[in-house]
């Protein structure tokens, strides 16, 4: 198990009593570029939402979906711009203390390394993660919940020549064009989560794996609650 995840439940355990729940539940969603992982969330937020209000315990609990939430909050506890917060992740070399301390507002100075960001990122996902209810769209979500007991860990792909023609439709690239910006995400995004993880993520990290090219969005939807469902999380 994660050592971080011990940690901070470790820090969490103390100030709770014995029926307080377990973390989660949570979903994650990972994808490579040119799959639309958010439409996927919209739709299956939605659906457990109704599924919570439904609920014999009737919780009137709402799943939200949150991507870009991460690194804000995180920039917030740091007092960074969030775009620096990105160019740590996806530095493929470990960044200058210089470089990150020039990061920080001129009024709030800290003798901080990189390590600091994925730390701070790290715990902000957690803190998602044992608040349960939400679905992470990417941001290194699988790398800390996969091992999770109420987690559901999902990845959609598809060949890159279909994602390439994908990103031509709904941009106006050129395929040469097109070609580069979809390995340079699926580069950047894998770096972000090898930050967070402190590894290469693997096929087995995920509980499922959809391909995106031959399934519609409420297929992959269906498939996702009907697990939800058999496995107790919802």
């Amino acid at each position: 198990m994660d050592s971080r995840y011990k940690d901070y439940i470790e820090k969490k355990v103390p100030t709770m009593n014995e029926n307080v729940k377990l973390p989660g539940p949570i979903v994650t969603i990972s994808r490579e570029c040119g799959c639309s992982a958010k439409r996927i969330a919209t739709k299956l937020s939605k659906i457990l939402s109704g599924y919570s209000y439904k609920s014999e315990t009737k919780t009137d609990v709402e799943w939200r979906w949150i991507s870009k939430e991460i690194i804000e909050e995180s920039a917030s506890e740091l007092h960074m711009n969030s775009d620096r917060i990105r160019n740590v992740f996806l530095s493929e070399r470990k960044t200058r203390l210089e470089d990150v301390k020039n990061a920080f507002s001129t009024d709030k100075m800290y003798d901080a390394d990189d390590q600091r960001v994925i730390d701070t990122v790290s715990n902000v996902i957690l803190d998602f993660i044992y608040k349960g209810n939400f679905i992470i769209v990417g941001r290194g979500g699988v790398a800390l919940a996969h091992e999770m007991p109420n987690s559901l860990n999902i990845k959609l792909e598809a060949p890159l020549e279909w994602r390439i023609n994908r990103i031509m439709q709904i941009s106006n690239m050129s395929k040469a064009d097109a070609r580069d910006y979809v390995l340079s995400i699926d580069n950047q995004r894998e770096l972000f989560v090898e930050h967070i993880a402190g590894r290469k993520i693997i096929s087995c990290d995920y509980d499922l794996v959809f391909n995106y090219s031959t399934l519609k969005d409420d297929h992959i939807v269906d498939a996702v609650v009907s697990i939800l469902r058999n496995r107790g999380m919802i």
